[in-house]
């Protein structure tokens, strides 16, 4: 049976129903956590503690991230996937689908399933395949595959066929689960690598449109609109996207969208020649982030995902022409938000817990628990080193920043997974 601690909140506040409310000699007790996933060498006992100054939210639930396992163990497991969102305040996360094997019967996302039972500190939620090996071509059993899944998920290409996407969309709504989609016209690419802006005129490097962007989601929208589908757009980047999914929104289509902390914070005049600035869609313009940003205010923006997409050293350190898509962020989201969003007064902090902890979970059925809590420190600050992280990934865009709001305890099912 696991030991319990009490934890005493003092001169605290904590989110509820949309405001905060002070917090002062609260105890509070949860189960104590047998190791640290992050440090497992490292026994906790569970003796009680105080905490005092912090704010206590529901612990934070991300619709989009990359486990790598099965398949690629050498860029992150679920073990060490897990244990980041941990350290970043996160309950749920929902696992894509390019995977190997792809989750795309029954068998394949049972062995997902099988180490997620053994290995995950927090809960996780797969995704299914649409298509049979992310392929495009024949769609999955969606009757077979909806009892194990949380949706269905092609991310990291986009359904290219107009027919295909319309069958997937009609599949899933028979069975009552929703399509999540990485919207990317393959046609307009033509080798891209980052965003089609100055930085990439000026470097004299393949840039990818906006268009191969929206134009599928514009597609898609009137596909939703058709079907009656439930229907959420992955990582927007656009100023376009956001007006599209605005549109659809006011003719009643059932849209849901999400963007990530890098496109909200980050424009192509900040970025490097170097992997850590590389991910899909790419960092845009300046007048794209100030759009998301409008979109995030005004609800066009429902949630806040990370794309947390680790890969090895190897695979980041060959510039932005040659690296890999993607970037980590479990472990700095909430940091990166609060600290060039919050903190500037450009969104509240009641906003970004909407953003982070409410709308994903009513979006994708998830009940608001009282025994989900994560707690940070607002006035502490420290400097990104990727060295310290859980995850395998180590290539942030953040990298060397200096943020505000560590995370110090996270809790999960009554049970601390993270403490600090």
């Amino acid at each position: 049976m696991s030991k319990r601690m009490q934890v005493t909140f003092e001169k605290c506040k904590r989110y509820d129903n949309g405001r905060f409310v002070s917090v002062d000699g609260t105890q509070l007790s949860f189960a104590a956590m047998t190791y640290d996933a992050a440090n497992p060498s490292q026994q906790n006992d569970a003796a009680d503690i105080s905490i005092s100054n912090c704010y206590m939210f529901p612990a934070f639930c991300d619709v989009h991230v990359h486990l790598r396992e099965p398949g690629f163990f050498y860029k992150e497991s679920i073990a060490t996937g897990t244990a980041a969102a941990a350290r970043g305040g996160y309950a749920d996360v929902f696992s894509m689908a390019n995977l190997d094997p792809v989750p795309d019967t029954v068998e394949n996302i049972g062995a997902q399933w099988d180490i997620i039972k053994r290995d995950a500190t927090v809960r996780v939620h797969p995704y299914a395949a649409i298509t049979m090996g992310l392929a495009g071509r024949e769609l999955v059993d969606f009757d077979a595959l909806a009892p194990l899944c949380a949706g269905f998920s092609d991310d990291g290409k986009g359904v290219q066929q107009d027919a295909m996407m319309e069958a997937a969309m009609r599949g899933a709504k028979a069975v009552g689960k929703i399509i999540v989609a990485h919207c990317e016209d393959e046609s307009l690419l033509h080798g891209g690598c980052i965003h089609d802006g100055e930085f990439a005129a000026a470097h004299g490097l393949p840039g990818i449109c906006s268009e191969s962007e929206w134009g599928q989601i514009a597609r898609d929208l009137k596909l939703a609109e058709k079907t009656g589908c439930a229907y959420h757009v992955c990582h927007i980047s656009t100023k376009e996207s956001v007006a599209v999914i605005r549109e659809a929104k006011a003719r009643g289509v059932n849209v849901t969208c999400e963007t990530a902390p890098h496109y909200l914070t980050l424009d192509d005049s900040m970025i490097e020649d170097h992997g850590r600035f590389k991910m899909n869609p790419p960092i845009r313009a300046a007048a794209d982030r100030e759009a998301l940003i409008e979109g995030l205010l005004d609800g066009t923006i429902d949630m806040i995902a990370t794309d947390h997409a680790p890969h090895s050293a190897e695979e980041k350190a060959q510039g932005l022409l040659g690296s890999r898509m993607g970037v980590v962020g479990l472990e700095t989201a909430f940091a990166v938000l609060y600290t060039e969003l919050v903190k500037k007064g450009i969104i509240s902090l009641e906003k970004l817990v909407e953003v982070m902890a409410i709308n994903p979970r009513k979006r994708f059925g998830l009940p608001i628990k009282d025994d989900d809590l994560c707690v940070f420190d607002l006035d502490a600050q420290y400097i990104v080193n990727p060295e310290d992280f859980a995850t395998k990934g180590r290539s942030t865009p953040f990298d060397g920043r200096e943020l505000f709001g560590i995370c110090r305890m996270t809790v999960v099912d009554g049970k601390i997974v993270y403490k600090n």
